[in-house]
């Protein structure tokens, strides 16, 4: 037998809202089976993201979970109903699976929020530059590894570059603005590059200098996409082991809260260009 082939991120979403839905309507996965004319296996496997789901599933199971947002319900049938595999599946098997969510979740984003204290996000990395950081990656990967993950990253970057970019703002600690990665010439074209690129209507980047001091989220990156409802927006956190979604109302109300302040204290795009130029002039 053939294996099935792995959910997508967006499959594995509409499981999870599927659910939420009938935990906030108070029935348990018994109740809901039977409500819906189903078993509850059958419901399981949906909830878990091993079958799929219909448009007029998903619209029955909202009407019995009494939910009345149509807005909702109308992007959770648009999610379940794409099922167009990107060009990251080329990498499935290659690359750790939460590497391609996150590249999933770029691609579908409406728009992008990012913070980054220690290094240059991914999506505005520079080939060399993301070389050099592969290959300090533990385990040390091979040569062709590294190729891989650095062609993978590249191709993230596509979002910014498509003719209907996705509208990206990220806040970049002057931290990793100072790291020589790659040494002097790499690290000059990478702030070369972040400059170029704040030039772009649907950019804008701004640092936090030293002088700041301490600010909320210090320490961690955030990644924060958002979907066509805010119910659907998500979060990805950078851990060691790898990428981390974070769906929770709470969490994303966190996260939306803590960008707000963080922008507010970081320099303004203009400002940020020629911070950045002075820093590049003293390499």
């Amino acid at each position: 037998m053939a294996d099935r082939p792995a959910p997508t991120a967006r499959r594995i979403r509409v499981a999870t809202e599927l659910r939420k839905l009938r935990e906030r309507a108070g029935m348990t996965s018994t109740e809901a089976a039977r409500r819906l004319g189903t078993g509850s296996g059958q419901l399981s496997n949906v909830e878990t993201a091993r079958f799929g789901v219909s448009a007029d599933r998903i619209r029955s199971m909202a009407c019995t979970y009494d939910c009345s947002d149509q807005a909702f319900v109308d992007a959770l049938v648009n999610l379940a109903g794409d099922k167009t595999r990107g060009w990251w599946e080329q990498y499935r098997g290659i690359l750790p699976a939460g590497l391609l969510d996150l590249a999933e979740l770029e691609h579908h984003a409406v728009a992008l929020r990012t913070a980054f204290t220690a290094h240059v996000p991914g999506l505005l990395q520079i080939n060399d530059h993301a070389r050099e950081i592969f290959r300090h990656v533990i385990p040390a990967p091979t040569p062709p590894e590294v190729e891989h993950r650095v062609s993978y990253r590249i191709k993230r970057q596509d979002v910014l570059y498509r003719a209907d970019p996705v509208p990206y703002r990220t806040v970049l600690h002057e931290a990793a603005l100072r790291m020589k990665v790659g040494g002097p010439e790499v690290a000059r074209a990478q702030l070369e590059h972040l400059l170029d690129m704040s030039e772009r209507d649907h950019i804008a980047i701004r640092v936090l200098p030293f002088d700041v001091g301490a600010f909320p989220g210090s320490g961690q990156s955030i990644n924060y996409a958002y979907g066509p409802v805010h119910q659907l927006d998500t979060v990805q956190l950078d851990q060691f082991h790898g990428p981390v979604l974070l769906d929770a109302e709470a969490h994303l109300d966190k996260y939306r809260r803590l960008l707000d302040v963080v922008e507010t204290v970081a320099l303004t795009p203009t400002k940020s260009r020629d911070f950045i130029h002075a820093i590049a002039r003293q390499l």
